[in-house]
C-alpha cells in the first residue's frame, strides 16, 4: 500500500512538473504606454450585455454584431444583432441551437455577408465557418473544417476576409496544441491550408500577462495563459496580412500574394515574413484606409497605432477596459472595441461570472476612416 502510495505521489509530481513546462511560467513584459493621444473621455460605452462579449463586427450602416464569448459556457443565444437599445439573437433563437456551438470570430466583409468561426470547442469538436447574408439573414455559406485543418487542441478564433470575398484568413491561436497557425480558406473551392505552423512569428514568447484585474495564470501557476497568433488584418488593398500572437513582443506582416502561392514552399514562405514593430501583449487587430494598424494592450486596457514607419504610440487607455479584444471600423470613423474580461470570465463559475456583469462594447474615434466590419 506504502509503494502504491508513493508511486501515486511521484506520478502527480511528475505530471505537475510536465505541466508546467509545458503551460506554465513566464516572465514580465514591459509596459510600452506612451501619452495617450485622445483622452478617456473619447471612449464611448455603446452597449452593455448581461454576459461577456465575444467579438464585434459593425456593418456600413452601423448595425452591430457580436458574440458571446464562449469561454464563458454562455447557456443562451450566442451570435446577436444589438436593436434599439436591445440585444436580439441572429439570425433568430430557433436557428441559433442547430448552427452555433463556439462561435467567437466575426467580420463582414465587402459583399454585406456575416462570417462567423466556431472553434470547435478547442479542436475536440469541429470546427466551423458560417456566413449570413446580413440583409436576409439567410445562412449563404456553411463549411466544417477537417481534423487535419483545425486539429484537437486548436483555437481557430479570429478572421477577416478578402475584398473580393473569395479568401478566409483564420488565426488559430493553439493555447492548448501549442501549434499555432494561420489557415487560409478558398470560399470558391472550399479547401484550406495550415501555413506558417509553430513559425516563431506565429508562436508565443514566455511572457506572463499581467492584466489590471490579475496575472492570467491558473491552477496554482502550473498553468499560464499564452497564447500564438489571434489578432490579423488586411490592409486596404489586400496587398498586406498583418498579424500578432498574444504573447508576443513584435506585429508582423507577410504578402498575401504568397500565402495564396500553393507552390511556394513552407521555409519560402516563412522566409518572406516582415516585422513591423514591437506591440504590447495583444488581442485584436485593425487597419485604416491610410495605412496605420491599430493593436489592443490587453495588459493594460489600451489601443494602440502603428504608423506606416513603424512608430507604436498609445492611441487611448482606460480603466473601464478589462480586456481589450476585437476591434471594427464602423461608418463615420468610429473604431468599435469588444472589452471580453478574460479575466472574469476563463475558468470562472456561472455565478462569478453573472455577478461580474455586465459587460461592454465600446467605441471611439481614432481620426482615421478605415473599412467597416473589419
Amino acid at each position: 500500500m506504502k509503494k502504491l502510495f508513493l508511486f501515486l505521489i511521484i506520478l502527480l509530481l511528475a505530471a505537475s512538473i510536465t505541466l508546467r513546462v509545458r503551460y506554465g511560467g513566464g516572465e514580465a513584459y514591459p509596459d510600452l504606454t506612451t501619452p495617450a493621444i485622445l483622452g478617456e473621455d473619447a471612449l464611448e460605452e455603446v452597449l452593455s450585455y448581461a454576459e461577456p462579449i465575444g467579438n464585434v463586427a459593425v456593418s456600413r450602416n452601423g448595425r452591430i454584431f457580436f458574440t458571446v464569448h464562449p469561454e464563458s459556457r454562455p447557456q443562451g443565444n450566442k451570435l446577436l444583432e444589438w436593436v434599439d437599445g436591445a440585444a436580439v439573437p441572429y439570425p433568430n433563437g430557433a436557428v441559433q441551437p442547430h448552427l452555433l456551438g463556439t462561435v467567437l470570430g466575426l467580420a463582414i466583409d465587402r459583399q454585406s455577408r456575416l462570417w462567423t468561426i466556431d472553434n470547435g470547442n478547442h479542436g475536440f469538436g469541429t470546427a466551423r465557418l458560417l456566413a449570413f447574408d446580413i440583409e436576409t439573414g439567410e445562412l449563404v455559406h456553411d463549411h466544417e473544417f477537417a481534423a487535419n485543418i483545425a486539429p484537437a487542441g486548436s483555437f481557430l478564433q479570429d478572421l477577416q476576409v478578402s475584398a473580393d470575398g473569395k479568401t478566409v484568413v483564420i488565426a488559430d491561436a493553439s493555447f492548448w496544441r501549442k501549434s499555432p497557425a494561420i489557415i487560409v480558406y478558398d470560399t470558391q473551392t472550399r479547401s484550406s491550408r495550415r501555413l506558417l505552423e509553430a513559425d516563431p512569428s506565429v508562436s508565443a514568447e514566455n511572457y506572463l500577462i499581467r492584466n489590471q484585474l490579475k496575472d492570467m495564470t491558473f491552477l496554482g501557476g502550473l498553468v499560464s495563459l499564452r497564447g500564438g497568433v489571434d489578432g490579423i488584418a488586411f490592409d486596404t488593398d489586400n496587398e498586406w496580412l498583418y498579424y500578432a500572437a498574444i504573447s508576443h513582443s513584435s506585429l508582423f506582416r507577410v504578402r498575401v500574394r504568397d500565402l495564396l502561392d500553393q507552390t511556394l514552399p513552407a521555409r519560402q514562405l516563412a522566409s518572406r515574413v516582415e516585422r513591423v514593430s514591437e506591440k504590447p501583449l495583444s488581442d485584436g487587430l485593425s487597419a485604416d484606409l491610410d495605412g496605420n494598424i491599430y493593436v489592443t494592450d490587453v495588459e493594460h486596457g489600451a489601443v494602440f497605432i502603428v504608423d506606416r514607419n513603424g512608430e507604436l504610440k498609445t492611441l487611448i487607455r482606460s480603466a473601464r477596459i478589462r480586456w481589450a479584444d476585437a476591434l471594427s471600423f464602423g461608418p463615420d470613423g468610429w473604431l468599435y472595441l469588444a472589452d471580453s474580461a478574460i479575466p472574469d470570465q476563463v475558468l470562472q463559475t456561472r455565478e462569478y461570472v453573472e455577478d461580474r456583469g455586465p459587460y461592454s462594447i465600446y467605441r471611439f474615434k481614432p481620426g482615421h476612416n478605415g473599412i467597416a466590419g473589419q
